[in-house]
């Protein structure tokens, strides 16, 4: 756990900083915000900064966005000035602490940070076989490639190696492949020098650098450009990289993990991953299960998240009731572990009895199942035949032999706007195709990786399709 501490606090900002380091944190004192922004950019990363309500919160929490750094911003004052606080949590801050520092106070907030990634529920004899061989690769340097569906806890898995390997006291740092911007994605990597390109203010290090004698996560490196894939490689055998606009080189420690909810082999057989990378990368491969295959681990697994959920919301603590066990263990999980924490979460909301009862645990129709494999590579043109939600197929027309099924909300006969399909004829694909793209985009709130599982297409067609319409002067949603 790596705490930044910014703001002078009138000393009283020494004492929290010990109490953080009782509790095994490593910390950082920065005077000010342009001096935490310059330690950042300069390799010193942080889990997460503590700042004085003083600073220009609002700005520094602006400028951490700008430029993709990633850290949680918790504001903190003395006494309890209510104004400050609010201010605060408006402008960005997760929470406001109170000072002189209270020991339990620091240690929930430390605690919050760093909980996520350290369970690991794993009964199932699947998951118990995979953690035998990471009781005995952990403590290498191997490099490690991690594969599965998305939401079966990949990222949590990179961490557990990270943990039980000798760089557990190093720093682990994760960025997503798919999340950045084809153009960034180099910067971010490798790090810029000033005037490297238009918006690089001041030279960064990057990920690299700042997961020296640590451990690296390349989460969706499958989705990394091709261009890009070389340079990687290079940096991987050689153990040194090369600023954007520089032709110094500097050597870096790491230990590499990469992650792929895609099939690697079908995307050198394309063409779309090189081969020796790929080679590189899967010195040990890991392959998680999907949750509806761990079928131990799903109440251990949902009773965990209710737990979490109700203490972070204020409300007390229910067991799982036995038909909602049940219900959970029987459902699918196409979302895995990921549509499982959602699920607990409304659950803990919604429940109002002693027990999380079934009725407060809301699934999907079994009927509900995606009409075009996440993994594809080009957009597919809709079908005429019927209008579906989030790619949904249409449910097969009845034959004479056969009673008429009841209409589902998915196919054709349940279609409320009687217009909608009427409302096709005339228009070329590319013109549906765009606002199909373009709506599921607005409602993923701008999340790109989002959108693109909703579409079935891989992110980079999806990039492509959105520089695309730029290019056209349409309007895009930001991420």
């Amino acid at each position: 756990m790596r705490l930044m501490i910014v703001g002078h606090l009138e000393g009283h900002i020494a004492e929290a900083g010990k109490i953080a380091l009782r509790r095994g944190a490593k910390v950082v004192h920065c005077e000010d915000t342009e001096e935490a922004l310059g330690a950042l950019r300069n390799g010193k990363g942080a889990d997460l900064a503590m700042v004085d309500v003083k600073q220009p919160i609002g700005a520094f929490i602006t400028n951490l966005e700008k430029e993709r750094i990633n850290v949680p911003v918790v504001a903190c004052g003395i006494g309890s000035d209510a104004t400050a606080a609010v201010k605060a949590i408006r402008e960005g801050a997760k929470e406001y602490v109170p000072l002189p520092p209270d020991a339990d106070m620091i240690a929930a907030v430390l605690q919050a940070v760093t909980e996520d990634n350290g369970t690991m529920i794993a009964g199932a004899p699947s998951m118990q076989a995979l953690l035998k061989i990471v009781e005995r690769i952990a403590p290498s340097d191997a490099t490690v490639l991690i594969r599965g569906e998305s939401g079966t806890g990949k990222e949590v898995m990179s961490n557990y190696i990270h943990k039980t390997s000798k760089r557990k006291d190093g720093p682990f740092i994760a960025i997503n492949c798919a999340a950045i911007p084809e153009n960034l994605l180099e910067s971010e990597l490798f790090g810029h020098e000033k005037g490297a390109f238009t918006g690089a203010a001041a030279r960064r290090i990057g990920k690299f650098e700042e997961a020296h004698g640590g451990t690296l996560l390349l989460d969706e490196v499958s989705e990394m450009h091709p261009q890009l894939q070389a340079k990687f490689l290079r940096a991987i055998q050689e153990k040194e990289i090369t600023r954007v606009g520089s032709n110094e080189n500097v050597k870096v420690d790491v230990r590499i993990v990469a992650t792929s909810n895609r099939n690697l082999e079908e995307s050198v057989q394309k063409g779309e991953f090189r081969e020796d990378l790929y080679f590189r990368l899967n010195v040990v491969a890991l392959d998680l299960p999907p949750l509806r295959e761990r079928k131990e681990d799903i109440v251990k697994l949902a009773q965990f998240f209710a737990d979490k959920f109700a203490e972070d919301n204020g409300v007390s603590k229910k067991r799982i009731s036995d038909d909602t066990a049940q219900k959970l263990i029987n459902y699918p999980w196409r979302g895995n572990i990921r549509e499982l924490e959602n699920t607990m979460y409304r659950g803990v909301l919604m429940s109002v009895q002693d027990e999380i009862e079934p009725e407060a645990v809301m699934l999907q129709e079994s009927g509900f199942s995606s009409g075009v494999s996440a993994n594809s590579g080009a957009m597919n043109a809709p079908d005429p035949s019927g209008v579906s939600s989030y790619g949904a197929q249409p449910a097969p027309q009845p034959t004479e032999a056969a009673p008429k099924a009841p209409e589902s909300p998915y196919t054709e006969g349940a279609v409320k706007n009687p217009g909608a399909v009427e409302n096709l004829v005339g228009r070329t694909i590319s013109d549906v195709e765009r606002d199909m793209i373009l709506n599921t985009l607005d409602h993923c709130l701008g999340n790109r990786t989002h959108a693109a599982k909703i579409l079935g297409i891989s992110i980079r067609t999806l990039r492509n399709k959105l520089n695309q319409y730029r290019d056209e002067g349409l309007d895009v949603p930001e991420a």
